[in-house]
């Protein structure tokens, strides 16, 4: 539905847009190049002019929302899951600049993400800078700026494409939403662990272990 309004509609109003994404804020989405026509060369162009990530939903582009808190979770999921992967020589994990095309005009950069070694081209890692990839996993560190309707559309993207598990974390309420379909999920609290189910087997994470990285730097208790 989003993308036969994006390409039927190049003319997209704000009004257009919110009912897409929800109530985002406007600085977050490109008016240049105009929402709908929008390309990859563009998403590139503005990441080596501007340092600034942008992802690609059927000629519209989103800037990425992620802040200090959001980056801390980010980089240790990355450490945990790479230690796991990387001795088993299981695939790749990358991290929230990892862009990837799962589909032609959609061009999505999940905050961590694992692709398993069947899934890589030859089984190497490409050479392009938005390779046609599909995580085996896409994990998302929630912002304040994300809104329903945009991890929903995310979330709808994922699965369509093909990848197979999906953590949305939410460090403010220190909870993880795990969705293994579109429609299946479960949500998960600091008190339990989370594992890797049949993308990840064996590996687990005690999610009191995920969010004490936010209480790192506090003051011992006496």
């Amino acid at each position: 539905m989003i993308a036969r309004t994006a390409i039927d509609r190049p003319e997209l109003t704000v009004a257009d847009l919110a009912e897409l994404f929800g109530p985002m804020s406007l600085h977050r989405i490109r008016f240049s190049p105009f929402p709908g026509t929008a390309t990859e060369q563009d998403v590139l162009a503005i990441h080596a002019r501007e340092k600034v990530l942008c992802e690609l939903i059927d000629g519209i582009l989103v800037e990425k929302d992620m802040g200090y808190r959001e980056s801390l979770i980010a980089c240790f999921l990355i450490q945990v899951l790479r230690n796991w992967v990387a001795p088993r020589r299981l695939g790749l994990v990358a991290g929230p600049d990892g862009m990837m095309r799962l589909t032609r005009g959609l061009v999505r950069i999940p905050d961590v993400s694992f692709v398993s070694r069947k899934r890589l081209p030859d089984g190497r890692v490409p050479d392009e800078p938005i390779p046609d990839l599909t995580p085996d996993l896409a994990i998302e560190v929630l912002s304040v700026g994300n809104t329903d309707a945009e991890m929903a559309v995310k979330l709808r993207n994922y699965f369509a494409a093909g990848v197979l598990l999906v953590w949305y974390v939410d460090p403010r309420a220190r909870t993880v939403d795990v969705y293994t379909a579109l429609d299946r999920s479960a949500r998960l609290t600091e008190d339990q662990t989370l594992d890797g189910g049949a993308v990840l087997p064996g590996f687990t994470l005690p999610l009191r272990e995920l969010f004490a990285e936010l209480d790192a730097c506090a003051d011992p208790t006496p």
